[in-house]
């Protein structure tokens, strides 16, 4: 295993302790408590009633994060998707690879390598990176919006590392 430090800029406010990158505060975590909270919410509410949940505020948080982050790195369209890809790779989530983008027409498949919580949760045959889509429709539909298109999107898994016979994760934008 190789390994390297951080490919983000971090910058930790000596005053307060808020560490930000690039436009925004972040939190820095490990990665077992994320998803020990994550798994004790879905075990009180269900898989399917806090996917709905997590869909829609990861929604309202990648359009807001897109939206900051197009500003600050003087990018539009397929730069701020493949921007957000690359963070959310960077930022541990796991390896996010577009394998097809097209914004005017509200389409995307994402690829998810070394999955966060593939790693915690293991092979228990159903998908649980669902934390995800709300963030590819949020991104798409902000992007889509900057630059005048009315498409409206929705994003879905398909796939994921912790089923059997599957390797990687697979997630699908269209339009609504």
């Amino acid at each position: 295993m190789s390994v390297h430090a951080p490919e983000m800029p971090i910058e930790v406010d000596a005053d307060t302790g808020v560490w930000t990158t690039d436009a925004l505060p972040m939190l820095y975590v490990p990665r077992h408590f994320f998803v020990n909270n994550h798994m004790a919410i879905e075990e009180e509410l269900g898989p399917e009633r806090y996917a709905e949940i997590l869909y829609k505020a990861g929604y309202k948080s990648a359009w807001h994060w897109c939206e900051k982050e197009a500003e600050c790195h003087g990018i539009s369209g397929d730069a701020v998707f493949e921007h957000y890809m690359k963070r959310l790779s960077q930022r541990g989530w796991g390896l996010f690879t577009i394998e097809q983008l097209d914004i005017a027409a509200g389409t995307a498949r994402v690829r998810l390598d070394h999955s966060a919580f593939v790693y915690q949760y293991g092979k228990v045959e159903r998908m649980v990176d669902y934390m995800f889509t709300g963030w590819f429709a949020g991104a798409m539909d902000q992007i889509a919006q900057s630059l005048g298109y009315p498409v409206r999107t929705r994003a879905r898994q398909v796939q994921s590392g912790a089923q059997t016979g599957c390797d990687y994760g697979l997630f699908e934008v269209s339009p609504l």
